[in-house]
C-alpha cells in the first residue's frame, strides 16, 4: 500500500514552502519520525519527520520547488502508520485535513477528518439537498483552489489516489491562458536573476506593509560613547563574563530596556481591529541578524527581567542560531521592539523601517574615535550616531525624542542604568 504525504501546515499560518534538501531518495528505507525533508518557509526552516515506516518510492516535488500546503510531496511505500486516529463523526469537519499527520510535530490539532478514499457518509432522508460537488471527493486545498479558479468539481475526472479529484484535475478544466509575448533575451553573465521566495520575499511583504501603514518619524543623536567601550573592555576580562562574547550592542541593548522601562510607549504595539493602543509590560527585543537567507529579527523573550550577563548570553544564543539557519518560529514571532546594529557594515546612521506592529526601532550606527569637547577641550572620543525610528501614530515627537535621549544618557553613563531601573 502507498501512502502519500502531504506538505503540513507548520503551524505558521502560511500557504507555502520551498523544498530545500530531500534528506531520502527513492528506495530508501524510512522508520517513524526519520526525517523526509527539510523546507524553508518564509520564517524559518524545518524537518519533517515521516509519519510511517516503509520505502520512499517517489518524491513528488523537486528540490527548490514552491509547494502549497497540502499537496503531496512523497509517497512512501508498503508504510505501516502510527496508531490510526479514532473515526470522526460524519459531518463536514471529516473533510478537514490533509490526510497526514505528523509524528512529533508541533502543529495545532484540526478537526477530526476522514480516512483518505473513505467516501463521504451519505445524508440523512431528511436531508436538504446540497450541490453535486459536495459529494465529490477532494482536499481542502484542492476545494480552494477549485473555488478561486471557477471550476465545477462535479466535472472533473477524479485521478487521485481512493478516487480524489487531484489538482491536476482542477487545472485540466481550465482554459490554457492566452499566449505571454515574447520575453526578450537575458545575457546571464550580465545579469543575475535572483527568485523572490522564502526570506527575502517575506521581507519585502513585511516592510512594505509597515512603510505604507505606519507613519514613520525618526529622531537622531550623536553620543560620546567612551565610557560605554571602556565597560565593555572591563567586561571582557570579566571572570564572570569569561566565554560569554561581549560587544557594545549589550550596552545598547540594555539602554534601550532602561529608556523603554522609562518611556512604556516605545514598546506598543497599534490593534486596528480594537482600535487601541496595547503598550506592553514586558520586553521582547528583537535584534536584526543579516544571514545567508536574508535578514531575520529573533528576539529576547522577557528581556527586560534579565541581567546583563543572562541578557549577554541570550543574545549571543539568538544571534548565533540564526545565522546557522536554526532559529525557530517562535524565536521570530513576538518581537516588541527592535535594534538594527548598521554599525557592523561601516554605516555611521541609517532611517530604519519598523517592524510590522511594533512602535519604535533604533538603530546604532558605528562607533570610532573622532574629535569632541570634552570638559571644555577637543579630545579624541568614542562617538557613535543613534536613530529611532517610531509609529507616530503611538509617539509624538515629544515622547520619542525622550526616549532617544534616555538612550544616549545610558550609554554616555553606563552608571544610569543602575540609577534608572
Amino acid at each position: 500500500m502507498n501512502q502519500r504525504f502531504a506538505l503540513p501546515d507548520v503551524g505558521e499560518g502560511l500557504t507555502e514552502a520551498e523544498i530545500v534538501s530531500w534528506k531520502v531518495k527513492p528506495g530508501d528505507t524510512v522508520a517513524v519520525n526519520d526525517v523526509l525533508v527539510e523546507i524553508e518557509t518564509a520564517k524559518s526552516l524545518v524537518e519533517l519527520p515521516s509519519p510511517w515506516a516503509g520505502t520512499i518510492a517517489e518524491l513528488l516535488a523537486a528540490e527548490g520547488d514552491t509547494v502549497e500546503v497540502g499537496a503531496d510531496i512523497v509517497v512512501v511505500r508498503d508504510g505501516s502508520s502510527v496508531p490510526a486516529e479514532p473515526a470522526p463523526e460524519p459531518g463536514p469537519a471529516a473533510e478537514n485535513g490533509s490526510g497526514a499527520t505528523l509524528v512529533g510535530y508541533g502543529t495545532k490539532e484540526s478537526a477530526p477528518r476522514r480516512r483518505r478514499g473513505t467516501p463521504a457518509p451519505a445524508p440523512a432522508a431528511s436531508a436538504p439537498a446540497v450541490p453535486a460537488e459536495a459529494h465529490v471527493l477532494a482536499k481542502p486545498p484542492v476545494r480552494k483552489l477549485a473555488r478561486d479558479l471557477g471550476v465545477d468539481l462535479a466535472a472533473a475526472t477524479p485521478t487521485g489516489p481512493g478516487g480524489t479529484v487531484s489538482r491536476a484535475d482542477v487545472l485540466a478544466l481550465v482554459p490554457a491562458p492566452p499566449a505571454e509575448p515574447e520575453r526578450r533575451f537575458v545575457d546571464h553573465e550580465r545579469e543575475r536573476h535572483v527568485p523572490i521566495r522564502g526570506v527575502r520575499k517575506a521581507t519585502a511583504a513585511a516592510m512594505v506593509e509597515s512603510a505604507f501603514s505606519a507613519p514613520h518619524v525618526t529622531v537622531f543623536t550623536t553620543v560620546d560613547a567612551t565610557r560605554t567601550m571602556k565597560l565593555v573592555q572591563r567586561l571582557k576580562t570579566d571572570p564572570e563574563y569569561a566565554g560569554i562574547r561581549v560587544s557594545p550592542l549589550l550596552l545598547v541593548a540594555k539602554a534601550l530596556l532602561v529608556a523603554a522601562k522609562r518611556n512604556p510607549d516605545i514598546n506598543a504595539t497599534w490593534d486596528e481591529a480594537n482600535q487601541v493602543i496595547v503598550v506592553k509590560n514586558y520586553v521582547n527585543l528583537g535584534i536584526a541578524v543579516a544571514t545567508p537567507r536574508g535578514l531575520l529579527v529573533p528576539n529576547v523573550k522577557d528581556a527586560d527581567d534579565m541581567s546583563l550577563k543572562e541578557l549577554a548570553v541570550h543574545l549571543g544564543e539568538l544571534a548565533a542560531t540564526a545565522r546557522e539557519g536554526k532559529a525557530k518560529p517562535r524565536d521570530l514571532a513576538e518581537g516588541t521592539i527592535t535594534i538594527t546594529n548598521v554599525g557592523t557594515f561601516g554605516i555611521d546612521t541609517g532611517t530604519p523601517i519598523l517592524n510590522p506592529g511594533e512602535a519604535a526601532i533604533l538603530a546604532v550606527g558605528k562607533i570610532s574615535q573622532r574629535p569632541w569637547v570634552h570638559k571644555g577641550r577637543i579630545k579624541p572620543r568614542y562617538l557613535a550616531q543613534l536613530s529611532l525610528s517610531f509609529d507616530h501614530r503611538m509617539l509624538d515627537g515629544e515622547s520619542g525624542s525622550r526616549a532617544l535621549a534616555d538612550i544616549a544618557a545610558v550609554l554616555e553613563d553606563p552608571a544610569r542604568a543602575l540609577t534608572w531601573s
